[in-house]
């Protein structure tokens, strides 16, 4: 058993990109990008107006010009051909190109139309209101760097960019297998009294989305071994990462790793020295990776926040220790003395301080729905008084 910082890093260790795949602008929602975005064109192209209004010669406003003669229009996507003569301006829109000779627009509400002739009103100010060709960036210039994630003001830079296509880490595809001769898909538990609603899946498959794997969905499996072999080998066909939940302690029917011995497991960690969690593990086998969680909800939603969420964000370009970023706030009520393990207990944010929940039981699942923290204790930690930092983790 390994203390839950050397967990950590084995599963750093491990969690090796999966290589590139170019995307659609469409579809890059969310993606972390493989190689950097380079602007394909200048924007602005050229000088462009900011405001709505008339361009003209600023050199005719300062020799004291009030009335010029409109002699066109320039509009975004059409602009006006030609130059703009002493004493002359052309009606502009935002966006629209500036025309050759003029230097400065004024906005509309400083002017007044006289037919063909617009007369600039005293205190137009000193504004030129043009957006300069390449003053947001020019070609070549690098907008976004790899290891970026891609939300929505990035999309825009890469549009902006000229870019169709990016070049984005593979996301790691994942596979659950459920174990236990108890399980029944929600809605079915009642039929029988002897099946509990199999619950943990639905959660550590939101995780996984949420740290941008590909989930391929979930396998209910009774505790039989040729059965579980089965799909054992089926799932390391199809995805990156299998997660299997339960059948890890040391019950006659607790097959969750030697499901996986055919295919060479090879354990990288066996348990974790942590409550809850202890069984959690993990190891290789037929070249892709395998995770096995506690059976418990509260044990395998915590487990699979500390040590799976690292894992999939590494396999898909990203830092794994950004999973991690412990921050702390002070206690609202005293917290008892821990054992031998380091202790990870279920609480939420109320007031700017950390409240812990009564209930820490390792197969609580009323409390997840309330629960936001995971409060870190260390092994042997004595009580904590009030307002005492202590060490949280956004659960």
């Amino acid at each position: 058993m390994i203390r839950f910082d050397e967990a950590v890093a084995l599963v750093a260790e491990a969690a090796r990109p999966l290589g590139s795949e170019q995307v659609s602008l469409a579809d890059a929602h969310r993606r972390v990008l493989a190689e950097p975005v380079k602007a394909a064109i200048t924007a602005p192209p050229v000088d462009v107006s900011a405001m709505d209004g008339y361009a003209l010669r600023d050199a005719d406003l300062e020799a004291g010009c009030r009335r010029f003669c409109l002699i066109g229009e320039s509009f975004a996507g059409q602009g006006f051909h030609g130059e703009v003569p002493e004493g002359s301006c052309v009606r502009i829109f935002t966006g629209a190109p500036v025309p050759a000779g003029a230097d400065r627009v004024v906005v509309q509400e400083q002017v007044d139309r006289d037919g063909d002739h617009a007369l600039v009103r005293d205190g137009h100010g000193p504004a030129r209101h043009i957006r300069k060709a390449g003053s947001d960036f020019r070609k070549g210039d690098c907008l976004l760097e790899p290891g970026t994630v891609l939300g929505p003001r990035a999309l825009v830079a890469a549009a902006a960019a000229d870019i169709g296509e990016l070049t984005v880490f593979r996301r790691p595809q994942l596979i659950i297998l459920a174990t236990g001769d108890e399980l029944a898909e929600p809605g079915q538990a009642r039929l029988s009294p002897e099946r509990i609603p199999e619950s943990v899946s639905y959660g550590v498959a939101a995780l996984c989305a949420e740290a941008g794997a590909s989930f391929l969905g979930v396998t209910r499996l009774a505790d039989d071994l040729g059965a579980m072999q089965r799909a054992a080998s089926a799932a390391l066909e199809a995805a990156d990462v299998v997660v299997v939940t339960g059948g890890a302690s040391v019950g006659e029917r607790d097959f969750a790793k030697t499901m996986f011995e055919a295919a060479g497991l090879d354990l990288i960690f066996s348990k974790v020295a942590i409550k809850p969690g202890k069984p959690v593990w993990l190891g290789r086998a037929g070249g892709r990776l395998v995770m096995g969680l506690p059976g418990n909800p509260s044990s395998a939603l915590v487990t699979a926040r500390l040590l799976l969420v690292p894992l999939l964000l590494g396999m898909g370009g990203r830092a794994p220790m950004t999973a991690l970023r412990w921050r702390s706030l002070p206690l609202a009520a005293e917290l008892a003395a821990t054992g031998g393990r380091e202790t990870f207990s279920r609480g939420h944010e109320r007031d700017g301080a950390a409240w812990l929940f009564d209930h820490q039981d390792s197969s609580a699942q009323k409390v997840l729905a309330d629960a936001t923290l995971l409060i870190r204790r260390p092994p042997g930690d004595i009580p904590v008084p009030v307002g005492s930092l202590v060490s949280v983790l956004d659960f």
